[in-house]
């Protein structure tokens, strides 16, 4: 019987130990098949890696040159393996002595499991080339405990730096990044990681998203979203920024932060979030398969909405400007009244109609509408208007301020009934009010397809009254001293 030993065969390859039993033994008649088993495996294990390794034994001798370490280099392993130190050949002759000084530097250090710095040195290639390498080292040690030897584990360093800030880059914008919204989903446009700002701008908590369909949290605007991240995973995301609408599922209990109607039966809110998609591939596979993809946004939804909110009031002071302007020219001061009514109407509501109180009676007549044919009296001009109780028109009237209302359910029996126009969804009614006195109510309608009023709205609505009061006051007075 022959027992033969050979130390434990350790590697570490950045970060991964891998221990070979080397405890060989076997009868006298089959000396060397365990060895040659252990041999393969053990090359096995050194040309599989994807760090370039090589290893030196005690006396600095090049014992072992995996394929990684030829590529990289250049030197084939039947010229690597036997040389003794690494001077003249894979490093400069300059360089000799303080590379292996730092290799063997691992024989001297304490087993302690861990504390195996990274070290730089630059490496010759066959070609000539120098190369900076970031490496790790550790000492191969016997069944005594006594090292017999170094590996190191190398790789290109400027690559390894490329690699540790792709990672804290990551770390910094899925932990520490309060301005910018990032979600990480599948292949399958499932969620699998969202930062904290994301989770504050979408109203949910990280761990409510983590599994979950998009579909499951917004409902308009999902299409446009789907569609970038699909763009992402085919490798062609678009090209520049885009500015998403995106309305947010929620059970209606949260109150909107912007102090504005939420659009929606379900109570849902609107976010404009300035997105950009990108495709995350496996970066050492050679034809890397998609392993999903990163939706990152900023939230603008209050940028947009002081934008859009001075544009608007720009444009309705425009359109009071040029009412104003062609009413001057009006010698009728209810033509005056009915100019102001279509000049309103452009891009704030879809009808407007001007109930005024009759002076023989106490209730409203139909004294203009719009749009009609310009000029020309309507149909209902003249008649008296039979709104029943409650109605808001007379809520308006009775309170001497704005009423808004909505339709509900049965959007075209309640136009109906309030004597509205069929697919009127929004109402506002303001009450004309001069010299201390109500001549009537100017009602703004508005269709389904348009969001309700708003506060702002209402005001804008109460300056057209005042005009349109002052036009019919001015048509009372004219005719009574006629």
């Amino acid at each position: 019987m022959v027992r033969r030993t050979r130390p434990a065969l350790t590697l570490l390859c950045w970060g991964y130990q891998v221990t070979t039993h080397s405890e060989v033994s076997g009868p006298v008649s089959a000396p060397g098949r365990a060895t040659t088993t252990d041999d393969r495996l053990l090359a096995a294990l050194l040309d599989g890696m994807e760090a370039a390794l090589f290893a030196v034994d005690a006396t600095g001798r090049i014992t072992h040159w995996n394929r990684k370490a030829e590529r990289m280099l250049g030197w084939p392993r039947e010229q690597a393996v036997g040389r003794v130190g690494l001077g003249g050949w894979a490093v400069r002759e300059a360089d000799a002595a303080d590379v292996m000084d730092r290799l063997m530097a691992a024989l001297r250090s304490p087993d302690d499991g861990g504390g195996r710095p990274f070290q730089e040195f630059p490496l010759v290639r066959k070609d000539g080339g120098r190369l900076l390498v970031r490496a790790k080292t550790t000492a191969v040690r016997g069944p005594d405990g006594r090292p017999t030897g170094v590996y190191c584990a190398f790789g290109e360093a400027q690559a390894q730096l490329d690699l540790e800030r792709n990672l804290a880059l990551s770390e910094a914008l899925l932990g520490e990044c309060d301005s910018w919204g990032a979600v990480l989903l599948d292949a399958d446009l499932r969620t699998v990681a969202v930062n904290d700002a994301a989770a504050e701008a979408l109203g949910v908590t990280p761990v409510d998203m983590l599994g979950e369909p998009l579909g499951e949290f917004f409902g308009a605007g999902l299409d446009e979203l789907e569609s970038g991240l699909e763009q992402a995973l085919a490798g062609q995301p678009p090209t520049a920024p885009v500015e998403l609408w995106l309305t947010l599922l929620d059970d209606g209990s949260r109150e909107d932060a912007f102090g504005e109607l939420r659009s929606g039966p379900s109570g849902d809110a609107r976010r404009c979030l300035v997105s950009g998609f990108l495709r995350l591939g496996a970066p050492a596979a050679p034809d890397p398969a998609p392993l999903g993809v990163a939706w990152v946004f900023q939230d603008v939804t209050r940028a947009r909405r002081q934008a859009r909110g001075a544009a608007r009031r720009r444009f309705r002071d425009e359109q009071l400007a040029r009412a104003g302007r062609a009413a001057a020219e009006c010698e009728d001061p209810l033509e005056a009244a009915v100019l102001h009514l279509h000049y309103a109407l452009a891009g704030f509501a879809d009808h407007a109609l001007l109930d005024t109180v009759s002076p023989r009676a106490a209730n409203l007549v139909r004294t203009a509408e719009s749009p009609a044919a310009f000029g020309t009296a309507s149909a209902a001009r003249g008649v008296a208007v039979r709104y029943r109780q409650g109605h808001p028109a007379l809520q308006a009237l009775e309170r001497g301020m704005a009423v808004r209302a909505t339709g509900g359910v049965s959007r075209s029996s309640w136009a109906v009934e309030h004597r509205w126009p069929r697919d009127a969804e929004h109402a506002l009614c303001v009450v004309l009010r001069s010299r201390g006195r109500s001549l009537g109510v100017l009602t703004f309608l508005r269709g389904a397809s348009r969001r309700p009023f708003d506060r702002a709205d209402a005001a804008y609505g109460e300056d057209v009254a005042l005009r349109v009061a002052a036009a019919i006051d001015l048509h009372g007075v004219l005719g009574a001293g006629a």
